[in-house]
């Protein structure tokens, strides 16, 4: 009996190829395994700066999507979360090392020994690299797969697997709770998720932008303001309000005008950007606020499986386009000049055309 199965999947064969059609293999069910047949998936920033090897690192061919939604056609001897014919998710985590002291506290995230990505990471039963979510099926260990509720639209769910827990997870670390007054810096995939999670959880929201054009959009998603972040005296009306801001800008931008709007205590969680800030970190207004400026990345299992519970209860979704398999290169395309609101999802079944 053959350990692998074959399957469809849209891939980039290298740096500066279009994805496209391949054929890949997918493992066998393990007594701890659940299959799935992938309907949805989202379409992240991370996919394309991992097809395009733009953080280095990238095995080809390459096959993208850790926002996948599906439902479940197989399960291990041993399973006993899941069963045939439940809808389940898969984030961007489908392994960690289960032992160090972060997994011990459901951070599966911040794994020390490394957690094990949806794609381009390192699939411990084949020995090859992980494959994602724009294919027909997945198979991962039922301890990484999480359940669905069954009254979202489940096409809109699919971005709630990255854009939704990293912006869920800063709002429970900090207690955002009633009352609570949290800032949004950017409206894109992550930031109209930020407020909306914010908005359920009862926070007064605020959407930093820089330039007038997105109050009407920032509005239509509940913000109670809109600041913007190039008019100084905007600026100055906010200095010593929030409690939290999330930072969702993916690019090089100057966090110093944002901390002095932080309140006592009051944190800058930048959930957007990796690498270098610029330019240098005022430290007065942090030493003189006890304000501080911290880092966040997605959330472990438990807390993701909390966000998909608050969701349900709460009828919280993406806002989505949903495109077809064969128009992802396009998406990416759009994707970069910030042409879509707020996430492309992939309608699986159009790789069956």
């Amino acid at each position: 009996m053959s350990n692998t199965t074959n399957v469809k999947a849209f891939a980039a064969a290298a740096v500066d190829a279009d994805l496209k059609l391949i054929q890949i293999d997918r493992r066998a069910v393990t007594p701890n395994d659940v299959e799935i047949e992938i309907l949805y998936c989202g379409v992240c920033h991370s996919d394309l700066h991992t097809a395009r090897n733009d953080w280095g690192g990238t095995i080809y061919p390459a096959v993208p999507g850790h926002e996948i939604v599906g439902r479940i056609t197989n399960v291990g001897s041993a399973v006993s979360k899941f069963k045939v014919g439940d809808l389940a998710g898969v984030g961007c985590i489908v392994d960690s090392c289960r032992t160090c002291s972060s997994c011990q506290q459901d951070l599966e995230q911040y794994c020390l020994n490394g957690f094990v990505g949806t794609y381009n990471g390192k699939d411990k039963h084949l020995n090859q690299q992980t494959f994602g979510g724009y294919s027909e099926k997945v198979v991962v260990d039922e301890n990484y797969v999480l359940a669905v509720p069954e009254n979202l639209d489940l096409a809109a769910v699919a971005p709630l697997l990255c854009a939704g827990i990293t912006t869920w997870s800063p709002l429970r670390h900090w207690n955002v709770t009633k009352g609570s007054k949290v800032a949004v810096v950017g409206l894109g995939g992550l930031g109209h998720m930020a407020i909306k999670l914010a908005k359920g959880l009862g926070a007064e929201v605020t959407l930093f932008s820089r330039t007038p054009g997105k109050t009407d959009d920032a509005k239509a998603l509940g913000v109670d303001q809109v600041i913007i972040s190039t008019n100084k005296d905007e600026m100055k009306s906010v200095r010593g309000k929030f409690d939290l801001i999330i930072d969702t800008v993916p690019y090089v931008h100057d966090v110093n005008p944002y901390v002095e709007t932080l309140n006592i205590n009051g944190t800058h969680v930048l959930v957007g950007y990796l690498g270098a800030l610029e330019p240098v970190l005022q430290t007065v207004p942090m030493i003189m606020g006890r304000k501080s400026v911290a880092g966040s990345v997605i959330g472990g299992i438990a807390e993701t499986q909390e966000m998909l519970d608050f969701c349900g209860a709460n009828n919280i979704v993406s806002d989505i386009e949903l495109i077809n398999m064969q128009d992802i290169n396009e998406a990416y395309e759009r994707m970069l000049k910030s042409d879509v609101k707020y996430r492309f999802v992939i309608d699986m079944a159009s790789l069956k055309k």
